[in-house]
Formats: structure tokens, sequence, C-alpha cells
């Protein structure tokens, strides 16, 4: 759970430090508005990464809110897929604003995996 905060946390501070640096990525033009839709994604980022720090250092004794970052993950993994899908039924499912989210979704998916392989490990000790 660890190395999933830390590489969500990493992404973004580098999406509200550097917003133009992004928005190509996902296909945005180089304006103040899309620099600020890709710092504000960024900033969500951040708030949906709150709740990790307690369970990493207690996951027994914050085992509810352990539930709560799976569900978290879970959340974020359906809306990204239901975004691409949507993409992909516009005919842009070959975009640069489809292959950044598919990044999210592997990245979503592989951080689902682990932190749902270390809850189950977390269960099964009890």
């Amino acid at each position: 759970m660890a190395i999933v905060f830390f590489l969500n946390v990493m992404c973004a501070v580098q999406f509200v430090t550097w917003p133009e640096s992004y928005a190509p990525s996902y296909g945005l033009p180089p304006t103040p508005e899309s620099y600020a839709m890709v710092a504000g994604l960024g900033v969500a980022f951040l708030m949906w990464n709150v709740t990790y720090p307690a369970v990493i250092a207690s996951p027994t004794r914050f085992r509810a809110l352990f539930v709560v970052v799976l569900c978290q993950q879970l959340i974020g993994l359906v809306g990204e897929s239901w975004i691409l899908w949507q993409l992909v039924g516009a005919g842009l499912g070959g975009s640069l604003m489809a292959g950044g989210i598919l990044r999210f979704i592997i990245f979503d998916a592989g951080g689902l995996v682990l932190m749902l392989a270390a809850f189950i490990v977390l269960q099964l000790r009890k």
C-alpha cells in the first residue's frame, strides 16, 4: 500500500507543480484552462490519498478505513473504465486522452490487486 500511496502522491505533486507538462498527454491545448484542469486532477489525487497514511501506519487498527481505501480504488477504476468506454464509443479509442486514461486504469487495477491482497492477508491473520 505504501508503494501505491507514494506513486499516487508523486503523480499528484507533478500534476499540480507542472501541469503544462502533462496537458498535452491528454490531448489538451496549451492554455491556462487546460493547465488548471490538470492541476485540479492533481489536487483530487491528493484528496483521494489522504486516507492512506493511517492505514499504512496501522492497518489492523484502521481496518474499516482500509475498506474505504479499497472502495476509493475501486471507484477510481470503475470511473476511469467508464470514461474510456465513452471515448471508445465516440470513436476516440485511439486518442491521446484514451491512452492517458488507459494508463490510469492499468495503474489503479494493479494498485487494487496489491491492496486487496494485503487486506486478505490481514484478514487471515485475525
